[in-house]
């Protein structure tokens, strides 16, 4: 049986340098998923059922993180 994971990539530049989101899951309806992102060594993750409200609330995480 050959298993592998497959993800999702999103770059963003910024003026700090490139945002590199990584997205896992999310395949059927219903299923849950992952969302990584990394910047200079900054990371944060987030976990839910649906893609863009994870990818979001993820996102404001990593925005509240980098202002501090």
């Amino acid at each position: 049986m050959n298993k592998r994971k497959q993800y999702e990539m999103l770059y963003i530049p910024s003026r700090f340098g490139m945002i590199k989101v990584y997205i896992y899951g999310f395949k059927q309806n219903g299923k849950s998923g992952r969302v990584f992102i990394v910047l200079n060594g900054i990371k944060v993750n987030g976990k839910g059922i649906h893609k863009t409200q994870t990818l979001v609330s993820t996102l404001s995480k990593f925005n509240e993180k980098i202002k501090a």
